[in-house]
């Protein structure tokens, strides 16, 4: 009797991984086409790392007892002996990065972005990928506020383009070495006689890493977090004056933020500022729809049975921080840095679900130039009325120097410099400096876009 044939295998996807489908495809084109025109206008610059790793990068960087460290990285040796990941999260790769190509001696900061995939071995469920792809943005090589003020601004502006007006900003400070030891302390004081009652995992924190308690989402340890000292509380001068300058330029810029005393973040390399984004979801839950990604190092779940509507939530996209101890510890020379990432997959699924439209894409034409604290803040503004007015400008708030502003104005062939000192930020006004004439005049800042269209409509740029 003839053999039966056996049946040809039938192969699906890994667990925990999509396919983005043709269908698919134009959508995320036109997410990466926005990501790339709205970094290259606030002046980041494209990096692509590895998808592979050494082990012990994350380890130094990230912190062992860290979850995406001791418990979701896929690792492995090569034949050759050598301890490899496939990387986990991209702020590590950029440090170390910087260190090895010698980009210190680079004009600082160096201002990168980057877009991929980056995998996590954790149980697929909804909102978690085991491939998940990210946009991020790092600054390095800048401790002032205004580099943190203006990684949340990019993000923030992408989201509103996206028609995630509601967008919100949680944000706190975790200190530096120098005030943390005495919050962790006082955490751990509060801690120690509620141990019992905790999650496994966070019974292991407090003996490891107390401040790792106040990221904890089971229901039992956020009631214990509630009542738990604030950090707010204990930070040194410096690092208070920074959280202060940091929310300044919130304010100005009218970014919408909310204090979240507890906020932590799942990383150890974090130092000072440390931030979400977060937006609404409106539509019913699923339990592992094929759009749906992690927010950066944290991902929301909320339970809800597959065909009931689930109530409107808020959901994480962006995480980041500043870490300014993360370049010295993979081997390079102290530098400050900060940076954030935004879950693709998880925007990709709300803007289908919106239906939003693409913004259109800006032209490069003007150069903001700015002088003093109070100058600097109100550039934040004359940036974001020029880039909704689709004149594309830049900038170089890092720099103090108007001659150095200027410098670079001309390299990047700007048309125009809209200079603003302490004076014309406080008297509302804008020096408007031709660049091929050096002819100047004085304007009122209300009236700037009418002026720059006017002399763009009378000169066109060949």
């Amino acid at each position: 009797m003839p053999k039966a044939r056996e049946k040809p295998k039938s192969f699906q996807r890994p667990r925990g991984t999509h396919d983005i489908l043709p269908e698919d495809q134009r959508l995320w084109e036109r997410i990466r086409d926005s990501i790339r025109t709205l970094s290259t206008f606030y002046g980041f610059e494209r990096i692509d790392t590895p998808h592979l790793e050494d082990t012990d990068l994350f380890y130094v960087g990230v912190g062992k007892a860290t979850d995406i460290v001791s418990k979701q990285l896929y690792s492995f040796k090569t034949r050759g002996g050598d301890a490899l990941v496939l990387r986990p999260e991209g702020t590590a790769p950029i440090a170390r990065a910087y260190v090895e190509h010698g980009m210190s001696s680079w004009p600082q900061p160096v201002k990168l972005y980057y877009v991929g995939s980056f995998f996590r071995h954790e149980s697929p469920q909804r909102g978690r990928f085991r491939e998940l792809h990210q946009w991020g943005l790092e600054l390095v090589g800048d401790d002032a506020a205004v580099a943190d003020a203006q990684v949340i601004h990019v993000f923030h502006t992408f989201l509103r383009e996206w028609g995630l007006a509601e967008a919100t900003v949680e944000v706190n400070s975790v200190g530096c070495p120098g005030c943390r030891p005495a919050y962790r302390t006082q955490l751990t004081q509060y801690y120690r006689g509620k141990v019992r009652g905790l999650c496994r995992d966070c019974k292991d924190r407090f003996r490891v890493n107390p401040m790792r308690l106040l990221d904890c989402t089971e229901e039992k340890c956020v009631m214990v977090k509630k009542a738990a000292p604030q950090f707010l509380d204990r930070l040194c001068e410096l690092c208070r004056n920074h959280f202060k300058a940091l929310l300044e330029f919130l304010e100005e810029n009218a970014l919408p933020y909310v204090l979240n005393p507890h906020l932590v973040r799942g990383l150890d390399y974090y130092t000072r500022t440390v931030f979400e984004l977060f937006v609404e979801e409106r539509k019913a839950a699923t339990e592992e729809p094929p759009t749906a990604a992690p927010a950066p190092e944290r991902a929301a779940s909320d339970g809800a049975p597959a065909h009931e509507a689930a109530p409107v939530k808020r959901l994480a996209v962006v995480g980041g921080g500043r870490y300014d101890g993360l370049i010295e510890l993979v081997g390079g020379r102290p530098t400050p840095a900060v940076g954030g990432a935004l879950g693709l997959e998880r925007l990709v699924a709300i803007v289908k679900e919106r239906g939003t439209k693409v913004p259109p894409a800006p032209k490069t034409r003007a150069f903001v130039v700015q002088l003093g604290e109070l100058a600097k803040r109100k550039s934040f503004r004359v940036m974001e009325e020029l880039r909704r007015a689709g004149i594309s400008a830049a900038e170089s708030l890092g720099r103090d120097s108007i001659r150095s502003q200027l410098k670079v104005a001309d390299r990047l062939g700007a048309e125009y410099a809209l200079i603003i000192g302490q004076k014309e930020a406080l008297d509302g006004m804008v020096i408007l400096r031709e660049m091929s004439s050096g002819i100047q005049e004085t304007i009122l800042q209300a009236r700037l876009i009418e002026t720059m269209k006017r002399k763009f409509k009378s000169h066109p740029r060949g």
